[in-house]
């Protein structure tokens, strides 16, 4: 049974589909619900989930942990996913646009994790968080986001030790620039610009992206865990 947050749209939408099609029961949240959500709890009404969740509400988070433990007993996989991106100079940041972006990418799936570790006890799973390049390489306007993103990463490596014992693995991955709603402003100038730079010459896909996310999960990565699996095209190099 596969944990998914954000998963209505981008990327988590993805592995929401490509996890359904693989057999998996999916527990996910968002928001809102949209077409994709609809479309799925219709198409496949005993082994989907949808819930509001609103990521900066701890109390909404804990209380679908509950509601996933009573629909599916036990948690194998969870996909850390739903994140918030805010470019603003660190300078005119509001204090609490800081606050909502930490809650947001960091306190959020630290307290999901916690509880869907809780339900792996039994059998063991794996854990997936999504970060960004932002984390490992410094970019103008995106100092809280990055901070955050750097945080999820260290969270994971601490797990990764911890949780290992009881058969948990623990990775991250690190996704540079790719097709998706977080990068649909990036003006054609920059694209090219971020093309250049990129030994691959162009942008990921999201397909791309949760491929690795999937390998991850799977038992061919058995023995990895504590990792951080940069997909970028190279750019980080």
């Amino acid at each position: 049974m596969a944990v998914v947050s954000g998963g209505s749209r981008g990327l988590g939408r993805v592995l929401v589909e490509r996890l359904l099609a693989e057999g998996w029961q999916v527990a996910t949240f968002s928001r809102k619900p949209n077409e994709f959500t609809g479309a799925m709890a219709q198409a496949h009404p005993e082994t989907f989930l949808w819930e509001s969740v609103d990521l900066q509400e701890t109390a909404q988070i804990r209380q679908f942990t509950k509601t996933v433990k009573e629909r599916f007993t036990a948690v194998d996989l969870l996909v850390n996913n739903a994140g918030v991106l805010h470019q603003e100079l660190f300078l005119t940041i509001a204090p609490q646009k800081i606050d909502d972006l930490l809650a947001a990418n960091l306190t959020a799936p630290v307290h999901l994790t916690q509880a869907c570790a809780r339900l792996m006890m039994r059998g063991g799973g794996s854990i997936v968080n999504i970060s960004s390049i932002n984390a490992i390489r410094g970019y103008r306007g995106v100092g809280v986001y990055a901070a955050a993103k750097a945080g999820l990463e260290g969270f994971g490596r601490a797990l990764a030790r911890e949780l290992g014992p009881v058969g948990i693995r623990v990775n991250t991955v690190t996704p540079g620039f790719f097709d998706s709603e977080l990068t649909s402003d990036v003006t054609d100038r920059n694209r090219e610009k971020i093309q250049h730079r990129t030994p691959l010459g162009r942008l990921g896909t999201v397909e791309e992206i949760a491929d690795a996310v999937l390998f991850l999960a799977s038992p061919q990565a058995r023995f990895i865990t504590g990792q951080s699996l940069v997909i970028d095209g190279g750019i980080t190099c």
